[in-house]
This record gives structure tokens, sequence and C-alpha cells, in this order.
């Protein structure tokens, strides 16, 4: 069974809502660690991914961290998906480790894609200060 969400993306997303309640603080990987209880050389790998796309900003150096680099109502939980996994794809199957060659007949493809754009528009409403909130 292939998950929704890896993860990767599941710390990701508890290190962003760790931050987005404590938007003007710069927050260090050590502490961040101790209270998401995340191997400190993975939390680092996936925040430094965060980095390079832009969602957070990063400062090297004694006293350096991370911080959200926007406001967290405008980062998207679609957007932090498609840094860990890539595209939402529900319709991607996989039939002995290939692709399935009767993806373009198959019955359920139709379905699929309608539940899949369901869920990406709701994966792309959802932010993480509205996961903050509750």
């Amino acid at each position: 069974m292939t998950a929704l969400i890896n993860r990767d993306t599941d710390y990701a997303v508890r290190a962003l809502c760790y931050m987005a309640q404590r938007p003007k603080e710069l927050v260090a990987v050590v502490g961040m660690c101790e209270e998401l209880r995340v191997p400190r050389p993975y939390l680092r790998r996936i925040l430094q991914a965060l980095a390079s796309t832009g969602i957070l900003a990063s400062f090297r150096g004694r006293g350096g961290g991370f911080r959200l680099a926007k406001p967290a109502g405008r980062i998207r939980l679609i957007d932090v998906i498609k840094v860990f996994q890539g595209r939402v794809d529900f319709t991607r199957c996989m039939y002995h480790g290939k692709l399935c060659p009767d993806a373009k007949v198959c019955p359920m493809r139709k379905t699929l894609k309608s539940i899949e754009a369901d869920a990406v528009k709701r994966l792309r409403e959802t932010t993480i200060a509205g996961l903050v909130a509750g």
C-alpha cells in the first residue's frame, strides 16, 4: 500500500507547523529535533530541501537556524508534498514494479482522476496556518 503522505512530507509539515507557532524566531535544528523527536541529520536534510525551494529561509553560523520565508497562510500543503513526493498522481498504477500496461483502458482511471482532482484541490486549499489553527 502506498501512503499519500510519506515520512519526509510528514516531518516537513510537523517542522513547518512548529516554526509557524514561532513566526519571528530563528529556530535552531537542535531544539526542533528534541521537540519533534526527529533525528538531527534527517531533519536538517528536510529543512535544507524546504529552504532550497523558498519555503524556508536558512541562516548559517553561530546563532543560525531556519524560519518561514513567507507567512504560514501562504505555505500550501500541496507545495510541501511536491518537494518530497513530486506531483500527486492517483493513476500512476504499478504492476510488478513497472507502470501498468493497461493504464489507457483502465475502467477505474476516470473515477480516480476525479478523486485526484478533489484531493489536489483540498491540498491546495490547506495551509500550514490552517493546520496550526486546527
